[in-house]
């Protein structure tokens, strides 16, 4: 009878392991697209992802950079004031979106220009998001108020 109980036991622990490799391996599948990671623009100058990596990037938009090309086509610059990298859009930018404000693109870097596929701007006169602020901070140019 102890054996048994024994045999049993042991089933359920390689079953319950089994079944715990089995759904980590599941979310992590599903998960693969889902997480971007966050760069600076001196991040990505740096150490140049590769043209499928989908991730973030965020800074300041350049004063004069922006340039509407024919149809919804945008170029811009953007910057965290040690390195600067040319962002082409094709879409509609948020009406926040202008010159010498804080924006986090999503998309991926292709021959030297970030094209993206998501543009955010800031909301308010005094936010920024946590990534462009921490970012901004390293390089010596954020001169906002120390919240955190």
């Amino acid at each position: 009878m102890k054996t048994l109980k024994k045999r049993r036991r042991v089933q359920i622990i390689i079953l319950a392991a089994v079944a715990l490799a089995l759904s980590t391996a599941l979310i992590g599948y599903a998960m693969r697209d889902g997480i971007n990671f966050f760069r600076s623009p001196s991040q990505v100058i740096a150490e140049p992802p590769a043209p499928s990596e989908v991730f973030r990037i965020g800074g300041l938009v350049e004063e004069g950079s922006i340039v509407r090309g024919q149809g919804e086509t945008v170029r811009f610059v953007v910057t965290d004031g040690g390195e600067s990298v040319p962002v082409a859009f094709t879409g509609v930018l948020p009406d926040l979106f202008s010159e010498n404000q804080g924006m986090v693109g999503t998309g991926s870097y292709v021959n030297g220009v970030f094209e993206a596929t998501e543009i955010l701007a800031k909301h308010d006169e005094t936010y920024m998001p946590k990534e462009v602020m921490d970012a901004l901070k390293e390089q010596g140019v954020y001169k906002g108020d120390e919240q955190s």
